[in-house]
Protein backbone atom coordinates (compact mmCIF):
# COMPACT_ATOMS: atom_id res chain seq x y z
CA UNK A 1 0.00 0.00 0.00
CA UNK A 2 1.18 3.42 -1.07
CA UNK A 3 1.24 6.18 2.21
CA UNK A 4 -1.21 8.55 -0.21
CA UNK A 5 -3.20 5.39 -0.31
CA UNK A 6 -3.12 5.01 3.42
CA UNK A 7 -4.10 8.72 3.59
CA UNK A 8 -7.34 8.53 1.31
CA UNK A 9 -8.77 5.18 3.30
CA UNK A 10 -7.93 7.30 6.41
CA UNK A 11 -9.21 10.42 5.42
CA UNK A 12 -12.51 8.80 4.43
CA UNK A 13 -15.27 8.92 7.00
CA UNK A 14 -16.47 5.77 8.49
CA UNK A 15 -20.07 4.59 8.28
CA UNK A 16 -22.64 6.71 10.41
CA UNK A 17 -23.10 5.35 13.54
CA UNK A 18 -19.86 3.21 13.40
CA UNK A 19 -18.95 1.69 16.46
CA UNK A 20 -15.25 3.09 17.44
CA UNK A 21 -12.56 0.69 17.30
CA UNK A 22 -8.93 2.34 19.42
CA UNK A 23 -5.49 0.41 18.77
CA UNK A 24 -3.03 1.78 21.46
CA UNK A 25 0.51 1.78 19.72
CA UNK A 26 3.38 0.83 21.95
CA UNK A 27 6.10 2.34 19.60
CA UNK A 28 9.18 4.07 21.33
CA UNK A 29 9.62 6.09 18.63
CA UNK A 30 7.74 8.74 16.55
CA UNK A 31 4.51 6.36 15.15
CA UNK A 32 4.40 9.15 11.96
CA UNK A 33 3.49 6.84 9.08
CA UNK A 34 3.42 3.39 10.64
CA UNK A 35 0.30 4.80 12.73
CA UNK A 36 -1.30 5.59 9.13
CA UNK A 37 -0.36 2.04 7.34
CA UNK A 38 -2.01 0.39 10.97
CA UNK A 39 -5.09 2.48 10.76
CA UNK A 40 -5.48 1.82 7.07
CA UNK A 41 -5.12 -1.65 7.19
CA UNK A 42 -7.24 -2.21 10.08
CA UNK A 43 -10.13 0.19 8.14
CA UNK A 44 -9.95 -2.30 5.66
CA UNK A 45 -10.05 -5.10 8.14
CA UNK A 46 -13.10 -3.56 9.88
CA UNK A 47 -14.85 -1.95 7.45
CA UNK A 48 -17.50 -1.04 10.03
CA UNK A 49 -15.89 -0.08 12.78
CA UNK A 50 -14.45 3.93 13.14
CA UNK A 51 -10.84 3.31 13.63
CA UNK A 52 -8.69 5.49 15.64
CA UNK A 53 -4.71 5.00 17.19
CA UNK A 54 -3.45 6.26 20.19
CA UNK A 55 -0.29 6.57 20.34
CA UNK A 56 1.96 6.58 23.50
CA UNK A 57 4.88 9.25 24.65
CA UNK A 58 8.07 9.28 22.50
CA UNK A 59 11.05 7.50 24.21
CA UNK A 60 8.60 6.17 26.79
CA UNK A 61 7.51 2.70 25.90
CA UNK A 62 7.30 1.42 28.83
CA UNK A 63 5.47 4.14 30.19
CA UNK A 64 3.02 4.10 27.77
CA UNK A 65 2.19 0.15 28.13
CA UNK A 66 1.72 1.32 31.44
CA UNK A 67 -1.23 4.03 30.65
CA UNK A 68 -2.29 1.04 28.17
CA UNK A 69 -2.64 -1.59 30.93
CA UNK A 70 -5.35 0.84 32.48
CA UNK A 71 -6.85 2.06 28.99
CA UNK A 72 -10.47 1.16 27.49
CA UNK A 73 -8.57 0.49 24.60
CA UNK A 74 -10.16 -2.59 21.95
CA UNK A 75 -6.21 -3.35 21.37
CA UNK A 76 -2.33 -2.83 21.80
CA UNK A 77 -0.25 -3.24 19.61
CA UNK A 78 3.85 -3.26 20.56
CA UNK A 79 6.28 -2.48 18.41
CA UNK A 80 10.00 -2.96 19.78
CA UNK A 81 13.22 -2.07 18.02
CA UNK A 82 17.14 -2.92 19.92
CA UNK A 83 16.71 0.06 21.37
CA UNK A 84 14.02 -0.52 23.57
CA UNK A 85 15.99 -3.15 25.35
CA UNK A 86 19.08 -0.49 25.32
CA UNK A 87 19.62 3.12 24.20
CA UNK A 88 23.02 2.41 23.33
CA UNK A 89 21.57 -0.10 20.81
CA UNK A 90 20.04 2.67 18.82
CA UNK A 91 21.23 5.44 16.35
CA UNK A 92 19.82 8.57 18.60
CA UNK A 93 21.84 7.29 21.48
CA UNK A 94 25.65 8.06 21.89
CA UNK A 95 26.67 5.66 24.86
CA UNK A 96 29.71 3.20 24.79
CA UNK A 97 30.75 0.76 22.84
CA UNK A 98 33.46 -0.25 24.11
CA UNK A 99 34.00 -4.00 24.80
CA UNK A 100 34.43 -3.80 28.42
CA UNK A 101 30.85 -2.01 28.65
CA UNK A 102 29.07 -4.57 26.88
CA UNK A 103 28.61 -7.04 29.68
CA UNK A 104 26.95 -4.24 31.09
CA UNK A 105 24.90 -3.55 28.17
CA UNK A 106 23.42 -6.99 28.06
CA UNK A 107 22.48 -6.66 31.80
CA UNK A 108 20.24 -3.56 31.36
CA UNK A 109 18.61 -5.66 28.00
CA UNK A 110 17.69 -8.61 30.48
CA UNK A 111 16.05 -6.68 32.89
CA UNK A 112 14.46 -4.35 30.53
CA UNK A 113 13.20 -7.49 28.59
CA UNK A 114 11.90 -9.09 31.86
CA UNK A 115 10.02 -5.68 32.76
CA UNK A 116 8.44 -5.54 29.26
CA UNK A 117 7.15 -9.09 29.69
CA UNK A 118 5.93 -7.89 32.50
CA UNK A 119 4.17 -4.97 31.07
CA UNK A 120 2.79 -6.62 28.25
CA UNK A 121 1.29 -9.62 30.86
CA UNK A 122 -0.44 -7.06 32.80
CA UNK A 123 -1.92 -5.55 29.51
CA UNK A 124 -3.02 -8.49 28.13
CA UNK A 125 -5.32 -8.16 31.04
CA UNK A 126 -7.67 -6.00 29.59
CA UNK A 127 -6.97 -6.39 25.61
CA UNK A 128 -5.42 -8.36 23.39
CA UNK A 129 -2.02 -7.82 22.30
CA UNK A 130 0.25 -7.73 19.14
CA UNK A 131 4.08 -7.38 19.58
CA UNK A 132 6.71 -7.19 17.00
CA UNK A 133 10.11 -8.39 18.16
CA UNK A 134 13.12 -5.94 16.68
CA UNK A 135 12.92 -5.92 12.45
CA UNK A 136 16.32 -3.88 12.38
CA UNK A 137 19.54 -4.92 12.29
CA UNK A 138 22.17 -4.87 15.24
CA UNK A 139 24.83 -2.11 15.12
CA UNK A 140 27.95 -3.01 14.37
CA UNK A 141 28.99 -3.18 18.30
CA UNK A 142 30.25 -6.26 18.35
CA UNK A 143 34.15 -6.74 17.64
CA UNK A 144 33.81 -8.96 14.75
CA UNK A 145 33.43 -8.23 11.56
CA UNK A 146 29.60 -7.90 10.76
CA UNK A 147 30.08 -10.82 7.99
CA UNK A 148 30.32 -13.01 11.73
CA UNK A 149 27.39 -13.39 14.54
CA UNK A 150 29.90 -12.47 17.70
CA UNK A 151 29.14 -13.87 21.26
CA UNK A 152 27.45 -10.64 22.08
CA UNK A 153 25.21 -10.54 19.00
CA UNK A 154 24.21 -13.57 19.69
CA UNK A 155 22.90 -13.17 23.01
CA UNK A 156 20.92 -10.35 22.27
CA UNK A 157 19.07 -12.29 19.29
CA UNK A 158 18.42 -15.19 22.20
CA UNK A 159 17.51 -12.81 25.04
CA UNK A 160 14.39 -11.28 22.11
CA UNK A 161 14.03 -15.04 21.07
CA UNK A 162 13.48 -16.25 24.64
CA UNK A 163 11.38 -13.29 25.29
CA UNK A 164 9.24 -13.87 22.40
CA UNK A 165 8.88 -17.51 23.36
CA UNK A 166 7.22 -16.48 27.00
CA UNK A 167 5.15 -13.85 25.28
CA UNK A 168 3.69 -16.17 22.76
CA UNK A 169 2.63 -18.53 25.76
CA UNK A 170 0.71 -15.64 27.62
CA UNK A 171 -3.11 -15.56 26.99
CA UNK A 172 -4.30 -13.20 24.59
CA UNK A 173 -0.84 -11.97 23.30
CA UNK A 174 0.44 -12.93 19.69
CA UNK A 175 3.82 -12.56 18.57
CA UNK A 176 3.93 -11.65 15.30
CA UNK A 177 6.39 -14.40 12.62
CA UNK A 178 9.74 -12.82 11.86
CA UNK A 179 9.95 -15.29 9.25
CA UNK A 180 6.50 -14.05 7.17
CA UNK A 181 7.34 -10.56 7.46
CA UNK A 182 10.60 -11.53 5.90
CA UNK A 183 8.43 -12.38 3.03
CA UNK A 184 7.19 -9.38 2.78
CA UNK A 185 9.36 -6.61 3.42
CA UNK A 186 13.25 -7.74 2.86
CA UNK A 187 15.84 -7.03 5.35
CA UNK A 188 17.91 -4.11 3.29
CA UNK A 189 15.25 -2.82 2.54
CA UNK A 190 13.74 -1.81 6.13
CA UNK A 191 16.21 0.97 8.22
CA UNK A 192 15.91 4.82 7.21
CA UNK A 193 18.70 6.27 8.54
CA UNK A 194 18.52 9.29 7.70
CA UNK A 195 14.49 9.48 8.65
CA UNK A 196 15.44 7.64 12.29
CA UNK A 197 18.13 10.72 12.98
CA UNK A 198 15.80 13.94 11.53
CA UNK A 199 12.43 12.51 12.32
CA UNK A 200 12.49 9.95 15.25
CA UNK A 201 11.33 7.38 12.70
CA UNK A 202 13.38 4.57 11.44
CA UNK A 203 11.60 2.72 8.87
CA UNK A 204 11.97 3.27 5.14
CA UNK A 205 7.82 3.57 4.13
CA UNK A 206 7.34 -0.46 2.51
CA UNK A 207 8.48 -1.73 5.71
CA UNK A 208 6.08 0.09 7.49
CA UNK A 209 3.52 -1.05 5.48
CA UNK A 210 4.41 -4.65 6.01
CA UNK A 211 4.74 -4.30 9.83
CA UNK A 212 1.65 -2.33 9.59
CA UNK A 213 -0.18 -4.70 7.63
CA UNK A 214 0.99 -7.99 9.34
CA UNK A 215 0.44 -6.22 12.95
CA UNK A 216 -3.42 -5.56 11.15
CA UNK A 217 -3.94 -9.35 10.48
CA UNK A 218 -3.22 -10.08 14.21
CA UNK A 219 -5.19 -7.66 15.59
CA UNK A 220 -8.10 -7.93 13.15
CA UNK A 221 -7.82 -11.59 11.83
CA UNK A 222 -9.95 -12.62 9.15
CA UNK A 223 -11.89 -15.60 10.14
CA UNK A 224 -9.83 -18.86 9.52
CA UNK A 225 -11.71 -21.37 6.74
CA UNK A 226 -13.62 -24.41 8.33
CA UNK A 227 -12.73 -26.66 5.68
CA UNK A 228 -10.23 -28.03 2.69
CA UNK A 229 -11.87 -30.11 -0.06
CA UNK A 230 -8.99 -31.92 -1.86
CA UNK A 231 -8.66 -33.60 -5.38
CA UNK A 232 -6.94 -37.29 -5.12
CA UNK A 233 -5.12 -37.81 -8.66
CA UNK A 234 -1.83 -35.80 -9.26
CA UNK A 235 -3.23 -33.97 -6.08
CA UNK A 236 -2.89 -35.48 -2.97
CA UNK A 237 -0.74 -38.02 -4.59
CA UNK A 238 1.46 -38.35 -8.09
CA UNK A 239 -0.11 -40.18 -10.82
CA UNK A 240 -4.07 -41.38 -11.69
CA UNK A 241 -4.62 -44.09 -9.13
CA UNK A 242 -7.76 -45.65 -11.89
CA UNK A 243 -4.86 -46.55 -13.86
CA UNK A 244 -2.00 -47.07 -11.74
CA UNK A 245 -3.54 -49.24 -9.27
CA UNK A 246 -3.37 -48.00 -5.39
CA UNK A 247 0.08 -48.81 -4.93
CA UNK A 248 0.59 -46.84 -8.59
CA UNK A 249 0.20 -44.02 -6.88
CA UNK A 250 3.15 -41.89 -4.87
CA UNK A 251 4.29 -39.17 -2.40
CA UNK A 252 7.99 -39.53 -1.90
CA UNK A 253 11.60 -38.50 -3.20
CA UNK A 254 12.17 -41.89 -4.70
CA UNK A 255 9.46 -41.33 -6.76
CA UNK A 256 9.71 -37.74 -7.40
CA UNK A 257 6.90 -37.36 -5.67
CA UNK A 258 7.57 -35.63 -2.42
CA UNK A 259 5.60 -32.25 -2.74
CA UNK A 260 2.25 -34.36 -2.89
CA UNK A 261 3.93 -35.91 0.13
CA UNK A 262 4.13 -31.93 1.68
CA UNK A 263 0.54 -31.21 1.13
CA UNK A 264 -0.43 -34.85 2.47
CA UNK A 265 1.58 -33.97 5.68
CA UNK A 266 0.20 -30.25 6.03
CA UNK A 267 -3.53 -31.70 5.37
CA UNK A 268 -2.86 -33.87 8.31
CA UNK A 269 -1.77 -30.88 10.73
CA UNK A 270 -4.90 -29.16 9.38
CA UNK A 271 -7.12 -32.03 10.16
CA UNK A 272 -5.58 -31.97 13.25
CA UNK A 273 -6.24 -28.82 14.32
CA UNK A 274 -9.81 -27.83 13.87
CA UNK A 275 -10.45 -28.14 10.07
CA UNK A 276 -12.21 -30.13 8.12
CA UNK A 277 -10.76 -32.03 5.17
CA UNK A 278 -13.15 -33.72 2.77
CA UNK A 279 -12.25 -35.56 -0.89
CA UNK A 280 -13.92 -34.49 -4.11
CA UNK A 281 -12.32 -36.60 -7.00
CA UNK A 282 -13.68 -38.46 -10.22
CA UNK A 283 -12.46 -42.01 -9.62
CA UNK A 284 -13.81 -45.61 -8.80
CA UNK A 285 -14.64 -45.34 -5.00
CA UNK A 286 -13.23 -48.65 -4.60
CA UNK A 287 -9.61 -48.18 -5.89
CA UNK A 288 -9.44 -44.59 -4.35
CA UNK A 289 -10.26 -46.26 -0.69
CA UNK A 290 -7.76 -48.36 -1.51
CA UNK A 291 -4.74 -45.98 -1.86
CA UNK A 292 -6.55 -43.80 0.92
CA UNK A 293 -6.02 -46.62 2.89
CA UNK A 294 -2.15 -47.44 2.49
CA UNK A 295 -0.35 -47.81 5.38
CA UNK A 296 2.75 -45.40 4.13
CA UNK A 297 -0.22 -41.93 3.80
CA UNK A 298 0.85 -39.29 5.67
CA UNK A 299 -3.11 -38.19 6.29
CA UNK A 300 -5.50 -41.16 7.25
CA UNK A 301 -8.48 -42.41 5.41
CA UNK A 302 -10.11 -41.57 8.56
CA UNK A 303 -9.23 -38.11 8.78
CA UNK A 304 -11.38 -37.29 5.23
CA UNK A 305 -14.83 -36.75 5.56
CA UNK A 306 -16.78 -37.02 3.81
CA UNK A 307 -14.90 -38.89 0.70
CA UNK A 308 -16.76 -38.26 -2.55
CA UNK A 309 -15.49 -40.30 -5.32
CA UNK A 310 -17.58 -40.99 -8.41
CA UNK A 311 -17.88 -39.55 -12.21
CA UNK A 312 -20.31 -36.88 -11.55
CA UNK A 313 -19.34 -33.21 -11.69
CA UNK A 314 -17.13 -32.15 -8.92
CA UNK A 315 -19.50 -28.86 -8.50
CA UNK A 316 -22.09 -31.62 -6.96
CA UNK A 317 -19.50 -33.18 -4.66
CA UNK A 318 -18.70 -30.06 -3.11
CA UNK A 319 -22.21 -29.56 -2.76
CA UNK A 320 -22.79 -32.46 -0.89
CA UNK A 321 -19.63 -31.88 1.38
CA UNK A 322 -21.07 -28.25 2.19
CA UNK A 323 -24.35 -30.04 3.49
CA UNK A 324 -22.53 -32.83 5.03
CA UNK A 325 -20.48 -30.15 7.12
CA UNK A 326 -23.15 -27.82 7.31
CA UNK A 327 -21.46 -24.58 6.17
CA UNK A 328 -21.58 -22.13 3.29
CA UNK A 329 -19.01 -22.12 0.67
CA UNK A 330 -17.28 -19.59 1.84
CA UNK A 331 -15.79 -20.96 4.62
CA UNK A 332 -14.24 -23.58 2.51
CA UNK A 333 -11.20 -24.03 0.25
CA UNK A 334 -10.94 -26.33 -2.90
CA UNK A 335 -7.66 -28.18 -4.27
CA UNK A 336 -7.52 -29.57 -7.79
CA UNK A 337 -4.55 -29.78 -10.39
CA UNK A 338 -7.10 -29.26 -13.29
CA UNK A 339 -8.20 -25.65 -13.91
CA UNK A 340 -11.58 -26.55 -15.74
CA UNK A 341 -12.42 -28.09 -12.49
CA UNK A 342 -11.84 -25.35 -10.48
CA UNK A 343 -13.80 -23.16 -12.82
CA UNK A 344 -16.87 -25.48 -13.03
CA UNK A 345 -16.90 -25.70 -9.20
CA UNK A 346 -16.57 -21.82 -9.04
CA UNK A 347 -19.17 -21.86 -11.26
CA UNK A 348 -21.53 -23.22 -8.93
CA UNK A 349 -20.05 -22.33 -5.87
CA UNK A 350 -19.56 -18.44 -6.18
CA UNK A 351 -18.08 -17.68 -2.70
CA UNK A 352 -15.71 -21.02 -2.33
CA UNK A 353 -12.09 -20.41 -2.41
CA UNK A 354 -10.32 -22.00 -5.31
CA UNK A 355 -6.75 -22.54 -5.45
CA UNK A 356 -4.52 -24.82 -8.32
CA UNK A 357 -2.57 -27.40 -7.01
CA UNK A 358 0.33 -26.78 -9.08
CA UNK A 359 1.66 -30.24 -9.69
CA UNK A 360 4.96 -29.34 -11.86
CA UNK A 361 6.26 -26.58 -9.51
CA UNK A 362 7.64 -27.74 -6.00
CA UNK A 363 8.29 -24.11 -4.98
CA UNK A 364 4.20 -23.71 -6.45
CA UNK A 365 3.16 -26.76 -3.64
CA UNK A 366 5.43 -25.12 -0.92
CA UNK A 367 4.11 -22.01 -1.66
CA UNK A 368 0.38 -23.29 -1.42
CA UNK A 369 0.87 -25.19 1.39
CA UNK A 370 1.71 -21.83 3.11
CA UNK A 371 -1.42 -20.32 2.06
CA UNK A 372 -3.61 -23.07 3.00
CA UNK A 373 -1.59 -22.35 6.61
CA UNK A 374 -2.82 -18.55 6.23
CA UNK A 375 -6.34 -19.72 5.41
CA UNK A 376 -7.14 -21.89 7.90
CA UNK A 377 -5.03 -21.00 10.93
CA UNK A 378 -5.98 -19.89 14.18
CA UNK A 379 -4.46 -18.19 17.09
CA UNK A 380 -5.30 -21.56 19.62
CA UNK A 381 -6.30 -24.57 19.66
CA UNK A 382 -9.89 -25.69 21.58
CA UNK A 383 -10.48 -29.20 23.07
CA UNK A 384 -13.37 -28.56 20.26
CA UNK A 385 -11.30 -28.02 17.49
CA UNK A 386 -10.20 -31.93 17.67
CA UNK A 387 -14.01 -32.60 18.52
CA UNK A 388 -15.29 -31.10 15.10
CA UNK A 389 -14.85 -33.84 12.27
CA UNK A 390 -15.76 -36.37 14.75
CA UNK A 391 -19.22 -34.53 16.03
CA UNK A 392 -20.29 -34.14 12.07
CA UNK A 393 -19.77 -38.36 11.67
CA UNK A 394 -22.17 -38.48 14.77
CA UNK A 395 -24.49 -35.35 13.52
CA UNK A 396 -24.36 -38.07 10.27
CA UNK A 397 -25.28 -40.98 12.49
CA UNK A 398 -28.08 -39.03 14.19
CA UNK A 399 -29.42 -37.84 10.83
CA UNK A 400 -29.71 -41.76 9.75
CA UNK A 401 -30.79 -43.08 12.91
CA UNK A 402 -33.70 -39.71 12.61
CA UNK A 403 -34.73 -41.42 8.62
CA UNK A 404 -34.95 -44.77 9.73
CA UNK A 405 -38.26 -44.80 10.51
CA UNK A 406 -37.68 -43.50 14.10
CA UNK A 407 -39.88 -41.28 15.39
CA UNK A 408 -38.14 -37.92 16.54
CA UNK A 409 -39.31 -38.28 20.19
CA UNK A 410 -38.34 -42.08 20.33
CA UNK A 411 -34.63 -40.70 19.00
CA UNK A 412 -34.58 -38.21 21.80
CA UNK A 413 -35.40 -39.90 24.56
CA UNK A 414 -33.17 -42.44 23.69
CA UNK A 415 -30.03 -40.95 23.05
CA UNK A 416 -29.30 -40.56 26.39
CA UNK A 417 -28.13 -36.96 26.19
CA UNK A 418 -26.68 -34.31 28.81
CA UNK A 419 -26.46 -30.68 28.70
CA UNK A 420 -24.12 -29.15 30.86
CA UNK A 421 -24.77 -25.10 31.43
CA UNK A 422 -21.88 -22.97 32.98
CA UNK A 423 -22.42 -19.56 34.23
CA UNK A 424 -18.87 -18.60 34.88
CA UNK A 425 -17.20 -15.88 32.63
CA UNK A 426 -13.75 -16.77 31.92
CA UNK A 427 -11.72 -14.68 30.21
CA UNK A 428 -8.89 -17.07 29.29
CA UNK A 429 -11.69 -19.10 27.46
CA UNK A 430 -11.39 -18.84 23.93
CA UNK A 431 -14.04 -21.09 22.94
CA UNK A 432 -17.57 -18.78 23.81
CA UNK A 433 -15.71 -15.52 21.21
CA UNK A 434 -14.87 -18.25 18.35
CA UNK A 435 -18.56 -19.33 17.89
CA UNK A 436 -20.37 -16.35 18.62
CA UNK A 437 -17.72 -14.82 15.36
CA UNK A 438 -17.89 -18.33 13.13
CA UNK A 439 -21.56 -19.24 13.82
CA UNK A 440 -24.13 -17.80 10.82
CA UNK A 441 -27.39 -20.17 10.81
CA UNK A 442 -28.27 -19.92 14.40
CA UNK A 443 -27.12 -16.67 15.41
CA UNK A 444 -29.90 -14.14 17.00
CA UNK A 445 -28.06 -11.13 14.93
CA UNK A 446 -25.13 -11.60 13.59
CA UNK A 447 -23.11 -9.66 15.67
CA UNK A 448 -19.36 -10.01 15.11
CA UNK A 449 -17.12 -8.90 18.29
CA UNK A 450 -13.72 -7.76 18.54
CA UNK A 451 -11.12 -9.29 21.43
CA UNK A 452 -11.10 -6.09 23.06
CA UNK A 453 -15.29 -5.66 23.30
CA UNK A 454 -15.57 -9.42 24.49
CA UNK A 455 -12.94 -8.37 27.38
CA UNK A 456 -14.68 -5.32 28.49
CA UNK A 457 -17.96 -7.27 28.26
CA UNK A 458 -16.72 -9.71 30.29
CA UNK A 459 -15.87 -7.02 32.47
CA UNK A 460 -19.03 -5.62 33.15
CA UNK A 461 -20.94 -6.58 36.31
CA UNK A 462 -24.21 -6.79 34.88
CA UNK A 463 -22.99 -8.82 32.07
CA UNK A 464 -24.27 -12.80 32.29
CA UNK A 465 -22.35 -15.72 29.93
CA UNK A 466 -23.85 -19.24 29.50
CA UNK A 467 -21.84 -21.43 27.91
CA UNK A 468 -23.69 -24.97 26.95
CA UNK A 469 -21.93 -28.46 26.30
CA UNK A 470 -23.30 -31.47 25.14
CA UNK A 471 -23.10 -34.96 24.94
CA UNK A 472 -24.95 -38.16 24.21
CA UNK A 473 -24.36 -42.20 23.07
CA UNK A 474 -23.07 -40.51 19.60
CA UNK A 475 -20.28 -39.38 21.68
CA UNK A 476 -19.45 -35.39 22.66
CA UNK A 477 -19.71 -32.24 21.18
CA UNK A 478 -18.23 -30.23 23.43
CA UNK A 479 -19.15 -25.86 23.85
CA UNK A 480 -21.66 -26.01 21.51
CA UNK A 481 -23.71 -22.88 22.41
CA UNK A 482 -23.32 -19.23 23.94
CA UNK A 483 -25.77 -16.70 25.43
CA UNK A 484 -24.15 -13.44 26.17
CA UNK A 485 -26.72 -11.08 28.56
CA UNK A 486 -27.10 -8.08 30.37
CA UNK A 487 -29.23 -7.47 33.64
CA UNK A 488 -30.24 -3.89 33.79
CA UNK A 489 -32.85 -2.46 35.92
CA UNK A 490 -34.54 -5.60 36.34
CA UNK A 491 -34.71 -6.78 32.75
CA UNK A 492 -32.90 -9.25 31.38
CA UNK A 493 -31.22 -8.78 27.70
CA UNK A 494 -29.91 -11.42 25.28
CA UNK A 495 -27.31 -9.94 23.08
CA UNK A 496 -25.58 -12.42 21.64
CA UNK A 497 -27.22 -16.08 21.49
CA UNK A 498 -25.66 -18.47 18.88
CA UNK A 499 -25.68 -22.45 18.71
CA UNK A 500 -23.18 -24.76 16.66
CA UNK A 501 -25.24 -26.51 13.90
CA UNK A 502 -23.70 -29.91 14.97
CA UNK A 503 -26.01 -29.44 17.70
CA UNK A 504 -29.44 -29.01 15.62
CA UNK A 505 -32.01 -31.36 15.98
CA UNK A 506 -31.38 -32.27 19.62
CA UNK A 507 -33.66 -29.59 21.23
CA UNK A 508 -30.70 -28.15 22.90
CA UNK A 509 -31.83 -24.30 21.96
CA UNK A 510 -35.09 -25.16 23.95
CA UNK A 511 -32.77 -26.50 26.87
CA UNK A 512 -30.73 -23.15 26.72
CA UNK A 513 -33.78 -20.87 26.94
CA UNK A 514 -35.27 -23.12 29.71
CA UNK A 515 -32.08 -22.44 32.02
CA UNK A 516 -31.93 -19.05 31.33
CA UNK A 517 -35.57 -18.42 32.42
CA UNK A 518 -35.65 -20.78 34.93
CA UNK A 519 -31.59 -19.68 36.41
CA UNK A 520 -33.25 -16.11 36.47
CA UNK A 521 -36.37 -16.07 37.54
CA UNK A 522 -37.43 -13.74 34.77
CA UNK A 523 -40.92 -13.56 33.45
CA UNK A 524 -39.87 -12.38 30.13
CA UNK A 525 -36.74 -12.75 28.26
CA UNK A 526 -36.10 -9.49 25.53
CA UNK A 527 -33.43 -10.76 22.55
CA UNK A 528 -31.65 -8.34 20.47
CA UNK A 529 -32.86 -9.86 16.92
CA UNK A 530 -31.56 -9.00 13.81
CA UNK A 531 -32.95 -11.51 10.46
CA UNK A 532 -29.57 -12.25 8.50
CA UNK A 533 -29.06 -13.97 4.78
CA UNK A 534 -27.85 -17.14 6.77
CA UNK A 535 -29.94 -17.56 10.63
CA UNK A 536 -33.07 -18.90 9.17
CA UNK A 537 -33.01 -21.95 11.23
CA UNK A 538 -32.82 -19.27 14.49
CA UNK A 539 -36.19 -17.04 13.27
CA UNK A 540 -38.09 -20.45 12.74
CA UNK A 541 -37.09 -21.28 16.37
CA UNK A 542 -37.67 -18.38 17.73
CA UNK A 543 -41.40 -17.20 15.58
CA UNK A 544 -42.80 -20.65 18.15
CA UNK A 545 -42.60 -18.50 20.80
CA UNK A 546 -42.56 -14.69 19.45
CA UNK A 547 -43.58 -12.54 16.99
CA UNK A 548 -40.63 -11.17 15.05
CA UNK A 549 -39.84 -7.88 13.64
CA UNK A 550 -38.87 -7.83 9.74
CA UNK A 551 -36.05 -6.17 10.27
CA UNK A 552 -33.84 -5.44 13.32
CA UNK A 553 -35.28 -5.25 16.65
CA UNK A 554 -36.09 -6.50 20.13
CA UNK A 555 -38.30 -9.63 20.41
CA UNK A 556 -39.68 -10.08 23.75
CA UNK A 557 -40.37 -14.43 25.18
CA UNK A 558 -42.68 -14.65 27.88
CA UNK A 559 -41.84 -17.27 30.32
CA UNK A 560 -45.51 -18.48 30.15
CA UNK A 561 -45.88 -18.79 26.95
CA UNK A 562 -42.70 -20.59 26.41
CA UNK A 563 -43.34 -23.27 28.91
CA UNK A 564 -46.81 -23.70 27.25
CA UNK A 565 -45.21 -24.52 23.85
CA UNK A 566 -41.99 -26.35 24.42
CA UNK A 567 -41.81 -29.43 23.58
CA UNK A 568 -40.51 -32.61 25.94
CA UNK A 569 -37.20 -32.47 26.85
CA UNK A 570 -35.22 -35.54 27.30
CA UNK A 571 -31.67 -34.56 27.99
CA UNK A 572 -30.45 -34.50 31.30
CA UNK A 573 -28.96 -31.44 32.79
CA UNK A 574 -25.74 -30.45 34.78
CA UNK A 575 -25.31 -26.96 36.09
CA UNK A 576 -22.50 -24.84 37.70
CA UNK A 577 -24.14 -21.35 39.58
CA UNK A 578 -23.19 -18.44 38.16
CA UNK A 579 -20.56 -16.52 40.08
CA UNK A 580 -22.92 -13.87 41.32
CA UNK A 581 -26.60 -12.65 40.41
CA UNK A 582 -29.68 -13.44 39.48
CA UNK A 583 -30.88 -16.58 41.70
CA UNK A 584 -29.52 -19.99 40.07
CA UNK A 585 -30.21 -23.84 41.26
CA UNK A 586 -27.42 -25.10 43.15
CA UNK A 587 -25.13 -27.84 42.46
CA UNK A 588 -25.75 -30.02 39.81
CA UNK A 589 -28.87 -32.38 38.81
CA UNK A 590 -28.74 -35.57 36.05
CA UNK A 591 -32.56 -35.38 36.24
CA UNK A 592 -34.22 -35.39 32.73
CA UNK A 593 -36.22 -32.48 32.15
CA UNK A 594 -39.48 -33.26 30.66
Amino acid sequence: MKLSEALRIVQTPAPEGAQSFTLALAFSHTALHLGTFLAAHLRQALPCRAVAIASGLYDDLAGSLARFSSSTADAIAVVLEWNDFDPRLGLRSLGSWAPDRLGELLEEAQRRASRLEELIRSAAQTAPVAVSLPTLPLPPLDHTSTAQSGVFQCRLQALAADLALRLAQIPRVQVLSSGALDRESPAPARHDVRAELDAGFPYQLPHADALARALARLIAPPPPKKGVITDLDDTLWRGIVGEESAQGVHWDLEHHAQPHGLYQRLLDSLSRSGTLVAVASKNDPEVALEALRRPDILIPAGRFFPIECHWRPKSESVARILDAWNIAADAAVFIDDNPLELEEVQRAHPGIECRLFPRSSPEGVWKLCHDLRDLCGRPVLSPEDELRAASLRQSADWRRAASGGSAEEDLLAGVNGTVVFSWLKDPSDPRPLELINKTNQFNLNGRRWTEGDWLAWLRDPLSRLLVVSYRDKFGPLGKIAVAALRAVGGALTVESWVMSCRAFSRRIEHHTLKEILDATSAASLRLNYSPTSRNSPLREFLSGFAELPDSEGTVTIEARRFRELCPPLYHARESDPPPAGPEHPKGKTTAPVV
